[in-house]
């Protein structure tokens, strides 16, 4: 488990980056929404990799280096909510509360009085451990206000998890939670808890919101190049999560709609702290529910939808979305995992008018590395956004490669981690000593410079010496009229080395054999492979990482 240290500017994995004297940051605009997380540091990561030369081919932004202002979160945004009065800001899809964005300030520093009462200090961390609501963006800023920093848990976590988190963290034992999650905080050992809601024996968040802001700290400074605001957890390219440290610096007439968790960089960044920086209604889920999703969607007019994978598979292909008028979104943005030719043309084949652009990043970069634009390219998540230096290294020789040529993808910018929080080791390993952070991301740049992500490195297929992405094989599979969702992974070979084999779930009321499958998917392959049909409607094996991205014709 690993936290990624993020400073008071805003950004994911705790990474220094090399080479860049300037401080500048990414302009909101060309982040789709997101806030500038971070800055340039010229303090460099020394590391294992060595291999950075200065014949490096280094691919670079199409727009122009921008200067971002050296802000915290807090400040940054509440100069922006002035402009949007009493607009509604937030609101709970289950309970109807809401928050304007002329209450987001005072609220946030009742938050941060609160805290201080309480003797949390600059430096201090407090945990978050629930699902999506507004209020968790009253804990957010009230944070940033006195430089507390706040680590966020997943709510799927059990006990055991919790605990390791919070000794990673170096949290003082406060944790913000929901109703449902209260017995797992006692059963962690953890009794001092603010409940968004009511619990017995737990303080309710409407009384922290209820202080009379007295205690409010006006002597701290917050210096939002190095003190570190967000605290999420990351597994990074490998291994257990890791804390990645942040630094969190910094279209009105949009319904956004929060269903993707806030614990999590996506949900966090570009959709809470993204739709609040433009000034749009954000509306809160909880979790993922289908006919919650869609009936949000249509009951509050949703023009702009940011999700990932499986939900463009449900979208494409469950029946129950038939029913729902759609007529209003005119922005959907996926992310954290690339989507396939296959499955992309499938959505805006059967959701008729809807155009999907795609977005790469990960929790070390706050997210955003890069955005689709217009005109789109099929399978790519766009060029590199504004600031941003990539280039793409040969795995096994470390050589930088050019132009259609596939390796690892290596990023620069101002929306990097500051660095794994107490992993000296993983961050070395993830940064190396010229500041390149190494993504563990397979993918290569087209002629027009649009980035193409294939796989994860870690789960390429070694068949005879070859390397064989799992997702160029999904997207293929995925073509098949019988076949709902498919996983493929490496296993054993004695003579290969490893083979591909894939786990199909068929669609309802299909029937097919591993034969029908494989005939005309899995054989048009030069790698031989197995497949795998179980009976019933199982779920695939869940497999952390993208699939092939080809471009549009």
């Amino acid at each position: 488990m690993r936290a990624v240290v993020r400073r008071l500017a805003a950004r994911p994995r705790l990474q220094v980056a090399d080479g860049f004297t300037n401080k500048r940051l990414l302009p909101p605009a060309l982040l789709g929404g997101l806030p500038v997380l971070s800055e340039w540091s010229s303090q460099a990561s020394i590391g294992r990799r060595h291999f950075s030369q200065s014949s490096d081919i280094v691919f670079k932004s199409p727009y122009q280096d921008l200067e971002l202002p050296v802000q915290t979160i807090s400040d940054y945004l509440f100069s922006r909510f002035g402009l949007f009065g009493d607009k509604l800001a937030l609101v709970d899809n289950a309970t109807g509360s809401s928050y304007l964005y002329s209450q987001l300030e005072e609220l946030s520093r009742r938050v941060g009085s609160f805290l201080s009462r309480r003797g949390y200090r600059k430096g201090d961390v407090v945990c978050y451990y629930g699902t999506n609501n507004p209020e968790f963006a009253l804990l957010l800023l009230g944070c940033s206000t006195i430089g507390v920093t706040l680590t966020t848990a997943n709510p799927a976590y059990t006990p055991k998890e919790l605990q390791q988190q919070m000794g990673i963290a170096g949290a003082r034992g406060l944790i913000f939670t929901v109703p449902a999650l209260v017995p797992k905080c006692k059963e962690a050992g953890f009794n001092d808890l603010v409940v968004i809601g009511s619990a017995d024996g737990c303080l309710p968040f409407t009384e922290v919101l209820a202080d009379d802001g007295r205690a409010f700290p006006t002597d701290v400074h917050i210096n939002p190049m190095e003190d570190v605001a967000v605290l999420p957890f990351s597994s990074g390219t490998t291994g257990l999560p890791k804390g990645v440290m942040m630094s969190l610096t910094s279209y009105p007439e949009d319904n956004n709609l929060g269903v993707l968790p806030f614990y999590h960089i996506y949900g966090m960044a570009p959709i809470l702290l993204g739709s609040l920086q433009d000034g749009s209604t954000l509306y809160t889920l909880p979790a993922f529910d289908p006919e919650a999703y869609l009936t949000a969607i249509v009951k509050h007019k949703i023009t702009q939808i940011h999700i990932v994978p499986p939900i463009i598979l449900f979208m494409a292909r469950h029946p129950i979305c038939d029913k729902f008028d759609f007529s209003r979104l005119r922005t959907v943005l996926c992310a954290a995992a690339p989507l396939g030719e296959a499955l992309t043309l499938e959505f805006e084949e059967k959701r008729k008018g809807l155009k999907m652009k795609q977005g790469f990043g990960l929790t070390e970069t706050s997210p955003v590395v890069a955005v689709d634009v217009e005109p789109i390219t099929l399978g790519s998540v766009g060029p590199l956004i504004a600031n941003v230096r990539a280039k793409i290294i040969d795995p096994e020789t470390s050589t930088s490669l050019g132009r259609n040529e596939v390796g690892e993808l290596c990023v620069k910018g101002p929306q990097n981690m500051k660095g794994y929080h107490g992993n000296e080791k993983a961050t070395r390993e993830m940064i190396d000593k010229d500041g390149w952070l190494h993504t563990g991301d397979m993918g290569y740049f087209t002629d027009n410079d649009r980035l193409v992500i294939s796989d994860r490195l870690k789960e390429l297929i070694k068949y005879k010496g070859m390397q064989v992405a799992p997702a160029e094989l999904e997207d293929v599979i995925h073509k098949h009229p019988a076949v709902q969702d498919v996983a493929v992974i490496g296993v054993p070979d004695e003579r290969a080395g490893e083979l591909p084999q894939a786990f199909v779930v068929c669609k309802p009321n299909v029937n097919a054999t591993e034969d029908d499958i494989k005939q005309p998917s899995i054989r048009v392959q030069t790698t031989p492979g197995r497949c795998c049909v179980p009976q019933g409607n199982p779920q695939v094996p869940e497999r952390q990482n993208p699939p092939a991205f080809p471009e549009r014709p």
